[in-house]
């Protein structure tokens, strides 16, 4: 059963990545995250901060929002979180809200991951634990976001034309 989880985790992270090189192809900072219940994504996102011009636009919050509309209640504790990155402070709180049963996460986030890496939500003594999980196909994770983000430096060391 165990390995089964495993593959499962493995398997919905993927489509996450997917999710997340959508993202990047409209802009957007590649996260991509996918909220499953009962072995059924629910609800799929990628950020869209840049395409829709709105600072709380993350996929995490994306997703809770579609699923919570989908299922007509907000206590989401039997679904399970698969996201790209490590959920920032704003996320992470929205995670704990919706009372999400559980997150996977790929990559860490060494500047703004609030399940270990810069802060962790669980330390503080609020009504719901986040059952946090992270580094599954965590190096994919993380060379999506590096190729992004070259990519962009690479653009603004290009001269720009005149003409």
């Amino acid at each position: 059963m165990a390995n089964m989880l495993k593959n499962t985790d493995q398997e919905w992270m993927a489509y996450a990545l997917t999710l997340a090189r959508q993202a990047a192809e409209h802009g957007d900072v590649p996260v991509g995250a996918v909220l499953v219940r009962e072995g059924e994504a629910i609800a799929a996102a990628g950020n869209r901060r840049e395409a829709d011009g709105v600072a709380t636009a993350h996929a995490e919050l994306l997703c809770v929002e579609q699923a919570c509309r989908k299922l007509g209640r907000w206590r989401l504790s039997d679904c399970t979180l698969y996201v790209t990155l490590e959920p920032c402070p704003m996320c992470a709180g929205a995670l704990i809200n919706a009372r999400i049963g559980r997150v996977v996460f790929g990559a860490k986030d060494a500047k703004a991951g609030a399940c270990g890496s810069v802060l962790n939500m669980d330390a503080y003594p609020l009504n719901h634990r986040l059952r946090a999980e992270g580094g599954v196909l965590a190096c994919e994770c993380a060379a999506v976001l590096s190729e992004f983000f070259e990519k962009k430096r690479e653009s603004l060391r290009r001269p720009r034309s005149l003409c």
